[in-house]
């Protein structure tokens, strides 16, 4: 009967590949995960700065966690499936075979991750052309975009640069393991490539930088068919890829994001309505979207293009259809955390005594932040303790790969008090690197009222009223705490046709969860602890100008 079958829930499937495992959720037409299956996946890092996956283990990842959570669902109600992933360059032979991308031929070993800083050379060089497609990253090149990599692997890999049949972003050779079509999405080419979306590929660019061999074949190797996010991909499914994710052939596949912009499009575009906050019935444009993981990204959107210094864009609908995006970005925060926690000399005995609590580690610090407060707000335990948060190196807005971290106000105390103050410090310093990126992309022209948060960092209270308190915007969290999967669920349900737009499906699937409100009583101590961090990065240029003197 036609009416049972418009009151059939109708599924998406969203997969995000993350810097260290894959995930995979069955999402309904309201944007509720109904089902999550997660699996780690292999990083290799080879020498310092190196860091290497396996496409075949993604892959093999993305089949796992897919079967997962459709298992037992009706395949006709699964409608679409969206992927987003980390932008790592997998390098793929003429067959589409795995090619190396290390001196020691390992061949499954094919993907350079995003984080990897291996081209600080070339990135170097590229930068010094002052191209004009420089302007579009902010006027300098990351070594994390994907240029500098091809032109590493040219230099020091001739044997794979020959063999070589295509170079995909990891979020374009998961759309075409599942249809079987080298589109790419315009996402990632302009974000990370230099492909504008007016103009498409700069011949003389490449040129200038050694790369001429990639004009001559019309780009091929690095695409010269793109689709916009959440665009259907050829015929959809492939009958093996059907197979391998336990699938329907042929549903509908769409071109695919890159996982922060996954997550900013799961959740920048929420209702907000009666929730008090300062973007109420103002414009998307309003708002940042900050995805907080192993790194953070910071994205916000305009009707025209702005030039942010040291920030990334504008990129014209590559995350937003008929916005512009600029990107702020850290490019280790969760993985600095992470760093700064398992190094301490008091680790062990914080492991021991979360696990006896039945606590996660944060869980544990922020409980015993609580109980050393004494009578002061926590945040005002640093008052002789800061942070220069850049452990591997500055992405925005200071586009300063060789700047290094920076603690000031050790003791010889080494018991778990100081690993709780040292972890607070670092949370705030990363707020406040956050907080300097905002200023950055407001005195360019960004009107910024609120932060909407998501991301795995997001689930700590701690982080989240950081950011509220250093940066002095409410911050709101979404009801769904995967919104990266949801993003990811949204391209499909867009390339499934179920919705006219992916402004329509972003305000259906994506919903409000708690808002977190700054305490303005605090704004003093945290507009002096701003001061001192950006002492702290003067200092560090400083002492360095003087040794290089030597």
């Amino acid at each position: 009967m036609p009416g049972e079958k418009q009151n059939a829930a109708q599924f998406y499937v969203g997969v995000d590949v993350g810097s260290a495992s894959v995930r995979a959720a069955l999402v309904d037409a309201l944007g509720t995960v109904v089902a999550h299956a997660e699996r780690p996946i292999q990083v290799w890092e080879p020498r310092p700065d190196h860091y290497e996956q396996s496409s075949a283990d993604i892959w093999a990842a993305c089949c796992s966690v897919t079967k997962e959570v459709v298992r037992g669902v009706d395949a006709s109600q699964i409608r679409g499936l969206g992927f987003d992933a980390t932008c790592s360059l997998v390098v793929v032979d003429k067959q589409f075979h795995p090619l190396a991308v290390n001196s020691e031929g390992q061949n499954h070993r094919n993907v350079i991750m995003w984080m990897d800083h291996r081209a600080v050379s070339q990135v170097q060089r590229i930068n010094a052309t002052q191209h004009r497609v420089l302007n579009y990253v902010g006027g300098a090149m990351s070594v994390e975009m994907q240029p500098p990599k091809l032109l590493w692997i040219k230099e020091n890999l001739p044997e794979s640069w020959e063999k070589v049949g295509c170079f995909f972003d990891l979020p374009d050779f998961l759309s075409w393991k599942a249809t079987g079509v080298t589109a790419r999405s315009l996402c990632t080419v302009v974000c990370k490539w230099t492909y504008t979306s007016d103009g498409g590929w700069d011949d003389s660019f490449w040129k200038m930088i050694g790369l001429e061999d990639l004009v001559k074949d019309k780009y091929e190797k690095i695409g010269n068919h793109v689709l916009s996010p959440g665009e259907a991909v050829g015929k959809g499914l492939t009958p093996d890829a059907a197979r391998d994710l336990g699938l329907p052939e042929g549903i509908a596949v769409a071109a695919s994001l890159i996982d922060a912009h996954a997550g900013g499009l799961g959740v920048i575009g929420a209702d907000v309505k009666g929730h008090n906050l300062p973007c109420e019935n103002q414009p998307i444009t309003s708002r940042v979207a900050m995805i907080c993981g192993t790194s953070s990204c910071h994205m916000g959107v305009s009707e025209t293009p702005i030039f942010v210094p040291g920030v990334w864009g504008p990129y014209f609908s590559a995350m937003v259809p008929g916005l512009w995006l600029n990107e702020g970005g850290q490019s280790a925060t969760g993985k600095l955390i992470d760093h700064v926690v398992r190094g301490h000399v008091a680790f062990p005995e914080l492991e021991a005594k979360a696990a006896a609590s039945a606590h996660s580690i944060y869980t544990y610090l922020n409980s015993h932040l609580d109980l050393i407060k004494k009578s002061l707000p926590v945040g005002f335990l640093t008052v002789d303790l800061h942070v220069w948060p850049d452990f591997h190196g500055n992405r925005s807005p200071l586009t300063d790969l060789t700047l290094k971290g920076m603690v000031v106000g050790l003791t010889l105390s080494r018991g778990l008090d100081e690993l709780a103050l040292i972890y607070l410090a670092t949370i705030q310093a990363i707020a406040l690197g956050t907080r300097h990126i905002l200023e950055v992309m407001q005195a360019a022209g960004h009107d910024i009222s609120t932060l909407f948060l998501c991301g795995g960092l997001s689930k700590n209270p701690l982080f989240v009223q950081m950011h509220a308190d250093i940066t002095g915007k409410p911050v709101v969290l979404s009801k769904e705490v995967e919104s990266v999967l949801v993003g990811a669920a949204i391209l499909g349900a867009c390339a499934s046709g179920d919705f006219a737009s992916i402004q329509e499906a972003m305000a259906k699937m994506g919903k409000i969860g708690r808002v977190v409100q700054p305490n303005h009583e605090h704004k003093r101590f945290y507009d002096k602890k701003y001061e001192v961090f950006l002492k702290l990065v003067e200092h560090q240029r400083e002492y360095r100008s003087i040794m290089n003197s030597l």
